[in-house]
């Protein structure tokens, strides 16, 4: 084979590849290299000059010329006069004779090896590569085309024909994956076995869902609110903790949306996962309540040593707690990480002499009211079971606030 046609072969399969021109000239020169060694021992006094776009190689070997007679001779490194003036005619002794070699030279068998050497290091390269590319793509969304889905994974391929696991622990339960079909998922972790890349992909992974919100919230991608946290049964139910780090933005507003045309879309992409988004904050008991919803808590226990918090509720709130299957209150106590134990609160009040707190809003603002009504307190007598010091370590509200909201309920009663 014509070392034209090697090397331009080789160049046309990097391209292909879409390997670099300095990354193809390094790999032919290693690989020349590595078949001088093999028949001279040494690449030392060797050059080699190669031209990938024309397919020009180029081998020379230099030796100092000596005497025919010389009592010392190194035949790698010194050649005789009358050998070298086969090469020249006008070379002397103690001049340098640069000899050129063909790759003919090498032998056939030799050639063929340095084929397949060069096409296994680009294999290599590749997948190094390929390696490397998901490696920095960890935790991000990507599309990619199903290819073929077996019992126990799906195989998919990227843009550049790429192999990409889904496997089946990663899929939603609802997912109905079909060949030819288009499908984002996170890139979940890359591996490296037998010196193949192994991407898998996962879209049950909460960080997926963290990915959605970023590219369908612009105040989430542009830093001004952060995801705090993320549960979820994938495919069911999720729960997501929002903080704004702009008090002029309301974090679960943004995150829904007008009419909530922003979540749709993220729930519509996990087969319509319910997905609760509740405002983050440091008030611990103002967070189990809002990681508890939609049920209202009337009162709680929390046990920070043992990290288990007793949570009291009406009658008719304690399913809306737990939930479908236990959902809810499993979803909250990941969200909090504490156990949440459920009770039923069998106090009764007489409604028929109490008020319902929507009637003070001529008195009492209504985003005071809502942060009542967050902590299960709707009517005037549920505000008053409650001590002072409850109501503020449960509710954003400032100490001034709560005696104020007290002394104007009290004042209804006596009168």
């Amino acid at each position: 084979m014509e070392s034209s046609v090697l090397i331009e072969s080789f160049a046309e399969f990097a391209n292909q590849k879409k390997i670099d021109r300095p990354t193809t000239m390094r790999i032919l020169e290693d690989v020349f290299r590595t078949i001088i060694r093999k028949k001279y021992d040494s690449d030392e006094n060797f050059d080699v000059i190669i031209n990938p776009d024309k397919g020009d190689l180029e081998i020379w070997r230099y030796r100092e010329i000596v005497e025919d007679n010389a009592d010392e001779f190194d035949e790698m490194l010194q050649i005789r006069l009358s050998d070298a003036k086969k090469i020249e005619e006008d070379f002397e002794v103690g001049e340098e004779a640069a000899e050129e070699l063909k790759i003919e030279d090498f032998g056939r068998r030799m050639v063929t090896t340095a084929r397949q050497t060069l096409m296994q290091k680009i294999r290599d390269l590749e997948r190094g590569e390929v390696f490397t590319q998901y490696s920095e793509l960890v935790g991000e969304i990507i599309s990619a085309e199903i290819y073929q889905v077996w019992n126990r994974e799906a195989l998919l391929l990227d843009g550049e024909d790429n192999e990409l696991l889904l496997p089946k622990g990663e899929q939603i339960p609802k997912d109905r994956l079909r060949k030819g079909d288009s499908v984002r998922a996170i890139v979940h972790r890359v591996e490296m076995n037998n010196g193949n890349p192994k991407v898998i992909l996962s879209r049950t992974s909460p960080q997926f869902l963290e990915r959605l919100f970023e590219a369908e919230v612009p105040e989430i991608y542009d830093g001004l609110i952060t995801v705090k946290k993320i549960v979820r049964e994938p495919g069911e139910r999720a729960k997501v903790a929002v903080e704004s780090y702009d008090d002029r933005i309301d974090p679960v507003g943004a995150c829904v949306g007008m009419k909530g045309s922003r979540i749709h879309s993220i729930v519509r992409e996990l087969g319509n996962e319910n997905i609760d988004v509740i405002n983050f904050t440091d008030n611990l008991e103002l967070y189990i309540n809002r990681a508890l919803s939609p049920a209202r808590i009337t009162s709680m226990a929390i046990d920070h040593e043992n990290k288990r918090v007793s949570v009291f509720l009406r009658p008719e709130e304690v399913s809306l707690a737990i939930g479908k299957g236990g959902q809810n209150i499993r979803l909250a106590s990941k969200l909090v990480d504490m156990e949440i134990d459920v009770f039923r609160d069998d106090v009764e009040l007489d409604s028929t002499e109490d008020i319902d707190l929507r009637e003070f809003n001529d008195e009492i603002e209504d985003w005071m009211i809502d942060e009542l009504t967050k902590i299960g307190c709707d009517t005037a007598k549920s505000v008053l079971e409650l001590s002072r010091e409850e109501i503020i370590r449960r509710t954003e509200l400032e100490e001034e606030m709560v005696d104020e909201i007290i002394d104007i309920i009290n004042k209804e009663f006596e009168e």
